[in-house]
């Protein structure tokens, strides 16, 4: 096949991927059942959370922190659905979204860390243990996830750590570009 005959073939897949998800939604996820409103509470219930917590002096850098375990989040949790390591068997909508409950815990745990001296980085490993061990795997038991080819909860923890750590590493950096520019002026 040539360029464009793989992406004409792509694209006729890929429609045929969204008739799919939208068919199978409307049958098994939609409002009419549980799993659709587990999923809309753990969504918004970590949101209405931090709206009360949230360290408003330090906004910017603690959002930051948290979009960028979102974001990384997101990319990887695409990577693992397209290669079939990873299903979300119940969603909002037709298409599956990155939920709050990963990117909100990281977030209180940073802000945690940060304004009390804390050690980050063990705070991070217990919050990963408890995300890909009890968590994924009330998620799993209960239908709300499937995992394939081999891959387990002990890869949840290992690219939670490397996601938080990447973005905690990040989020630094861009504190120290604030820094230097502010000392420049």
């Amino acid at each position: 096949m040539n360029y464009k005959e793989y992406w004409d073939k792509i694209n006729e897949q890929n429609g045929i991927l969204h008739s799919l998800y939208s068919s199978y939604w409307h049958k098994y996820s939609d409002f009419s059942t549980w799993q659709f409103w587990v999923i809309l509470i753990s969504l918004l219930l970590p949101l209405l959370i931090l709206y009360f917590v949230v360290d408003r002096k330090r906004l910017f850098e603690i959002f930051f922190f948290g979009y960028t375990v979102h974001l990384f989040w997101a990319y990887i949790d695409i990577a693992l659905s397209r290669g079939t390591y990873l299903t979300h068997t119940y969603f909002l909508f037709p298409l599956h979204i990155t939920g709050s409950f990963l990117p909100v815990g990281f977030l209180l745990v940073y802000q945690y860390a940060t304004n009390h001296k804390k050690i980050f980085y063990i705070l991070t490993i217990l919050l990963s243990a408890a995300n890909a061990f009890i968590f994924a795997n009330i998620e799993e038991a209960v239908g709300l996830v499937t995992f394939h080819k081999g891959f387990n909860s002990f890869h949840l923890f290992l690219l939670d750590l490397v996601i938080v750590f990447v973005a905690y590493w990040f989020t630094k950096l861009m504190l120290r570009f604030r820094i230097h520019t502010k000392e420049e002026e």
